[in-house]
């Protein structure tokens, strides 16, 4: 295999593993801030390590105002509208309605990707995104999970979480052929800052309860939390998937999210002590055979490094 597509690959999977991972230190998180409060925290601890990283010279950034701009439309699909219609949207519908339409968004980027990006997949391709969607929704239907069409306003707000990450996947992958994906993700996440701080930190403002806002840093648990989400699980993660989008076909990435199921059960199991049934095992077994399907079965096209555009500053 190509040397640029293993490191895209093993970036997919790694990426795959963190987010799924997320999902226990989210819960932590949120029992002591709000969805809003924790959003805020996540970023701010985002751009305080690419700030020490950049301080220490691990990371060399290269960003201006007019590569900023240009970078605009990516940072509010994500992370701004996509965290935003989400955590909004869980206020109205559960997280199982999230997870089932989650489930949906390799469909959404293949289409999108058809459309904009002009990304062919045949019909073997097509079946195996199926195949990988099915078997999320497969495990989550099995736990019980149902579409509960009274929850319509969390539905549609969920719906256009879905969106806006599909079309974070396919805007994403032409710019990260234009930038280094290290500053690509920090402009991302800057975006991200600036939004979630100034919609958490106006009403609380407004209120008179800036105290509240800040207590939770006073708690061990969500310090670590809070530090997962916005190192590992924003920083690293944000790195990990421009990286592969520079590689990979856009519909290709999309199809490892399912993969973060896995890892969630998986991490329930071994660290929560929840059981196993052979419906995990069945659903696991259709997304990883879903997403080899997605990535073997089209054509070899060779990999092209492309340069980045800071030199036409």
């Amino acid at each position: 295999m190509n040397k640029d597509l293993s490191k895209a690959y093993t970036a997919a999977v790694f990426n795959a593993l963190i987010v799924g991972l997320s999902f226990l230190f989210l819960k932590l998180a949120l029992s002591d801030a709000s969805p809003l409060d924790t959003l805020a925290h996540r970023f701010t601890f985002s751009i305080i390590a690419v700030l020490v990283l950049a301080l220490f010279r691990v990371i060399k950034l290269e960003i201006s105002w007019r590569h900023l701009l240009r970078i605009m439309p990516l940072g509010l699909l994500y992370p701004a509208l996509f965290f935003g219609f989400q955590s909004f949207g869980l206020l109205h519908a559960t997280s199982s309605e999230g997870g089932i339409l989650m489930a949906l968004v390799p469909i959404f980027t293949v289409f999108l990707a058809s459309i904009f990006l002009k990304e062919k997949t045949n019909t073997g391709q097509k079946l195996s995104i199926l195949l990988s969607v099915g078997g999320v929704v497969f495990i989550l239907i099995m736990q019980g999970a149902a579409i509960q069409f009274d929850h319509l306003t969390g539905l549609f707000l969920l719906l256009l979480s879905v969106l806006s990450l599909a079309g974070y996947n396919v805007l994403a992958r032409p710019l990260a052929k234009k930038y280094k994906p290290i500053d690509l993700t920090c402009m991302m996440l800057a975006i991200g800052f600036v939004v979630f701080n100034v919609a958490a930190l106006i009403p609380h403002l407004m209120n008179g309860t800036l105290p509240a806002f800040f207590a939770p840093l006073k708690q061990p648990a969500f310090l670590l939390s809070i530090s997962y989400l916005g190192i590992l699980s924003s920083l690293v993660t944000a790195f990990l998937s421009n990286y592969a989008l520079s590689k990979l076909e856009a519909y290709k990435m999309s199809v490892f999210g399912n993969l973060g199921t896995i890892i969630t059960i998986s991490a329930g199991v071994i660290f929560l002590g929840e059981p196993l049934y052979s419906y995990h095992v069945i659903g696991a077994l259709m997304i990883i055979a879903g997403v080899l399907g997605t990535n073997l079965l089209g054509k070899r096209k060779p990999v092209h490094t492309s340069k980045s555009v800071h030199s036409s500053r």
